[in-house]
C-alpha cells in the first residue's frame, strides 16, 4: 500500500475548513478498508476517497458526517451523523467522498452547492 497522503479541506464559499489531515484513500485497498478500523475520528481528520460514488458504513462503529462532491469539488450532498450500516452518496454525479468526524458538516456550515478545495 502507498504511503497515506493527508490534505487540508476547506470550503471556499464559507471561508471554514473541514480537516487539516484528512488522509486520502489513495489505493484500492485504502478504499475499501476505508474507516472500518477506527473507533472514532478526531477534529480535523477525516478520510478523502477519490474516486467514490458513494459509501457504506457497514461495520463501522461510529456515527459520520460524509460529503460528496462531483468532479468540479462542488458539494453534491451532505449527510450529518450518518449512522453505522447505512448508505449515502451514491450518485453518478458523485466523483469523491469526504467522511468526517460527526458535527462537521454543521461546524463548518457547509451546504450542497459549496465550492471546495483541497490543498496539499
Amino acid at each position: 500500500m502507498r504511503k497515506p497522503v493527508e490534505v487540508e479541506v476547506v470550503n471556499t464559499t464559507k471561508g471554514t475548513v473541514l480537516g487539516s489531515q484528512v488522509r486520502v484513500a489513495n489505493s484500492a485497498l485504502a478504499r475499501m478498508v476505508g474507516l472500518l478500523r477506527h473507533s472514532g475520528l478526531d477534529r480535523g481528520t477525516g478520510l478523502l476517497i477519490e474516486p467514490s460514488s458513494g459509501v457504506h458504513t457497514i461495520g463501522m462503529r461510529f456515527p459520520i458526517d460524509v460529503v460528496a462532491l462531483d468532479r468540479n469539488r462542488c458539494v453534491r450532498g451532505v449527510w450529518e451523523a450518518l449512522a453505522p450500516f447505512r448508505l449515502a452518496a451514491l450518485s453518478f454525479r458523485t466523483r469523491s467522498v469526504i467522511e468526517l468526524p460527526a458535527g462537521t458538516i454543521r461546524e463548518s456550515r457547509t451546504e450542497v452547492h459549496d465550492q471546495l478545495a483541497i490543498r496539499n
